[in-house]
C-alpha cells in the first residue's frame, strides 16, 4: 500500500507542475508556450490523479492532485480567463452596429465562395483573412467579395516569405486610411469612416506561430508586442489568428493593455476556433476579436467554412456615436 501511495503521489506530480506554472505564467520558450495552449485538457484529465489518490487512500497525492486540478479548473473556466481586461459597454439595442467577420485562410485553401456566402449571409461590413495567397485573393474576386464588400486592403506576403503571409481587408465602408501593422505575415488595417457611428480601425491579425522553436516563440511574443494598443483619439478591433489562449501569459498580457476579447466579453472564451485537419481533436481557441473597451459587443458566433483548420468568428459590435 505504501508503494502504491507513492505511485500516486507521482502520479499528481505533472499535474501539479503544470497548474504551478499555469499561476505563475511561467511559460516561457519552448516547448512550454505551445504545452500551455492544452491547459483545458490538462484540466479535464485532473481528476485522474484525485481518483488514484482516493483509491489509495493517499493524502498527501490528494493534497496535491485535488490542488492541481482546483488550479487548472479556476485557469480554464473562472474569472481568471477575464483577467487584465475591462468589461466592454453595455451593448444593447443602442450604438451603431459593426459586423466583423474573421477567418484564417489555411494558405489559402478556404472555400471563397463559403466565405463570400459566410459574408453575404451574416451582412458583414468587414472580412478580415490572414493567409491570404495571390491565387485566393483572384478566387475569392471571382466569386463576387469586390461586389458585396467594394473597399479592399489586400497585403501580400513580404518576399521571402511563403504566399499564405498575406493578409487582406475588405469592407462595404469608406476607408479613411490604409496601413499595416508590422509582423512577420502581412496584417492590413483600415480606418474606416462610419455612418452613425465614431470611425473604427479594424486590423486583420495573423501573429508568428510558436510551434516548432525557441526561436518561433521569441517570434510570436513580438508579432504580440508589436500589436497596436487602445488609444483615446481612436476605436480600435484587432481580429484574426493570434495563435494564442487566454492560458498564455504574453497573450495575458495584450489583455492587459486595455484590450476586450468578445468571446470572453459574451461568455464563449472556451468556444474552439482551430483544430487539426480531419481531427477532431485537439480543438483549441486560437483566433480572437479584441476591442477597445469603448465598443459594446452585442453577439458572437464561430463558423465552420469548408478547407480550412480554423473557424470564422463572426462579431457583432456597437459603436458609439461619433
Amino acid at each position: 500500500m505504501l508503494l502504491s501511495r507513492r505511485a500516486a503521489l507521482a502520479l499528481a506530480l505533472p499535474w501539479a507542475g503544470w497548474a504551478a506554472a499555469r499561476a505563475a505564467g511561467a511559460d516561457r520558450g519552448f516547448p512550454l508556450v505551445p504545452a500551455m495552449a492544452f491547459t483545458r485538457y490538462a484540466a479535464g484529465t485532473s481528476v485522474l490523479p484525485v481518483a488514484v489518490a482516493a483509491l489509495t487512500r493517499s493524502r498527501a497525492a490528494a493534497l496535491v492532485g485535488g490542488g492541481a486540478a482546483a488550479v487548472l479548473a479556476g485557469s480554464v473556466l473562472g474569472p481568471t480567463v477575464l483577467a487584465g481586461t475591462r468589461r466592454t459597454v453595455d451593448a444593447g439595442p443602442q450604438g451603431r452596429p459593426l459586423r466583423v467577420v474573421t477567418l484564417n485562410m489555411l494558405h489559402g485553401r478556404a472555400d471563397p465562395a463559403a466565405v463570400v456566402a459566410l459574408a453575404r449571409g451574416t451582412d458583414a461590413d468587414v472580412l478580415a483573412l490572414s493567409e491570404v495567397t495571390p491565387d485566393a485573393v483572384t478566387a475569392l474576386l471571382g466569386t463576387g467579395v469586390a461586389d458585396l464588400l467594394p473597399h479592399a486592403h489586400v497585403v501580400p506576403a513580404a518576399e521571402g516569405r511563403p504566399p499564405g503571409g498575406g493578409g487582406a481587408l475588405w469592407t462595404r465602408l469608406e476607408v479613411l486610411s490604409r496601413s499595416v501593422v508590422p509582423g512577420r505575415f502581412g496584417q492590413p488595417a483600415v480606418r474606416l469612416a462610419v455612418p452613425g457611428g465614431a470611425d473604427v480601425e479594424v486590423t486583420a491579425v495573423h501573429t508568428h506561430p510558436p510551434s516548432r522553436s525557441t526561436r518561433h516563440v521569441l517570434r510570436w511574443e513580438e508579432d504580440l508586442r508589436l500589436l497596436p494598443e487602445p488609444e483615446d483619439d481612436v476605436l480600435r478591433v484587432l481580429a484574426g489568428d493570434y495563435n494564442a489562449t487566454p492560458d498564455h501569459t504574453a497573450f495575458r498580457r495584450l489583455l492587459r493593455r486595455g484590450w476586450v476579447d468578445a468571446a470572453a466579453a459574451t461568455g464563449q472564451a472556451l468556444r474552439p476556433t482551430w483544430s487539426l485537419e480531419h481531427a477532431r481533436l485537439p480543438r483549441l481557441s486560437l483566433d480572437h476579436v479584441l476591442v477597445d473597451p469603448r465598443i459594446g459587443v452585442a453577439g458572437f458566433q464561430v463558423v465552420h467554412v469548408p478547407g480550412s483548420d480554423h473557424r470564422a468568428l463572426v462579431a457583432d459590435l456597437r459603436l458609439p456615436p461619433g
